[in-house]
């Protein structure tokens, strides 16, 4: 999160203030707050198809391989390439591919 900072990004990360909240709560959050939501959680993937789950963006982190440095590295390249058009659709980023879904 430190990186996403120092690159001049507004970031809440969950795990520092409210460890344990639920998926919702932080989707509800994340969305009151017109935050795009950055994850390594596939269960928001279920909130936002099959429950309908209205939110402001979500990025799927499936970089579980990579060293932390270099998924750093392409969240704040997929960031800095797509920015705004990362609002309202659900984004899924692996090694060498990167999806985007608008619902």
């Amino acid at each position: 999160m430190e990186a996403l900072r120092a690159n001049g990004h507004d970031v809440f990360h969950i795990a520092e203030s409210s460890r344990g909240t639920a998926d919702d709560e932080i989707s509800e959050c994340a969305n009151d707050e017109d935050r795009i939501l950055i994850t390594r959680d596939k269960d928001f993937g279920e909130l936002v198809y099959k429950n309908k789950m209205i939110h402001a963006g979500i990025m799927l982190n499936r970089l579980y391989v990579l060293s932390t440095e270099k998924k750093i590295e392409i969240i704040l390249n997929v960031i800095d390439e797509f920015g705004e058009e990362l609002r309202g659709k659900f984004t899924v980023i692996e090694p060498g591919n990167i999806r985007f879904r608008i619902l």
